[in-house]
């Protein structure tokens, strides 16, 4: 075989890398499902410990029920906001998909400011992490869950700009796809702990 072609026979195997389809999607879902099983160790320690007061308030006294509402609220409107989004982006229509990611990350942050008055407001009547194990998980898990929150809206910002200075292209599509799952796991995780935490904390 001449050296012209064994170069030719050479090129036909290395002239893309190998790179399996929808791999980045699964490596993501692989993620999401190590995510899930932190979550689940901390709502089995706030079930643990979700009635160890030592002798301090309850959620009975310290939870306020129509903000945490209000809070849910923001967080599931964000998730439908980003579905539009989304729809855009099948639409190929950049203007839209940059409107609504702007609005998906307004309404995070109002998430975000909520729950960072509501721990405020806690620590300020003595009600800190370190008061009982009640306070320990409740603040380890939602706090998780608000960190969570965070690095999705940086992560959000960061997709804008990416998309603002390359477009709708194959790989920004992919990342927007990616955030999706995050984002809506997220509203998920939330609505386990507005029941687990906040409805079932204020029963007697």
């Amino acid at each position: 075989m001449s050296n012209t072609t064994a170069t030719d026979v050479s090129s036909r195997f290395f002239v893309r890398e190998h790179h399996p389809e929808n791999g980045t999607l699964l490596g993501f879902w692989l993620y999401l499902m190590s995510d899930c099983l932190i979550f689940a160790c901390l709502f089995a320690t706030y079930a643990v410990l979700g009635r160890n007061y030592a002798g301090g308030p309850s959620g009975a006294e310290l939870f306020d029920l129509p903000l945490v509402a209000l809070n849910t609220s923001l967080l599931l409107l964000s998730s439908i906001t980003y579905g539009f989004a989304m729809l855009e982006m099948q639409k190929k229509n950049l203007r839209l998909v940059l409107i609504w990611l702007a609005v998906t990350g307004l309404l995070g942050c109002g998430f975000i400011y909520l729950e960072l008055y509501e721990f405020v407001h806690l620590i300020h009547e003595g009600a800190g992490p370190q008061r009982s194990g009640f306070l320990t998980s409740f603040f380890a898990l939602v706090g998780t869950h608000g960190l969570h929150v965070s690095f999705g809206i940086v992560w959000l910002v960061t997709l804008m700009f990416q998309l603002k200075k390359h477009g709708l292209t194959p790989e920004n599509n992919r990342r927007l796809m990616c955030l999706s799952m995050f984002w809506h796991f997220l509203d998920v995780v939330w609505i386990g702990v507005f029941t687990f935490v906040y409805l079932m904390g204020v029963l007697p």
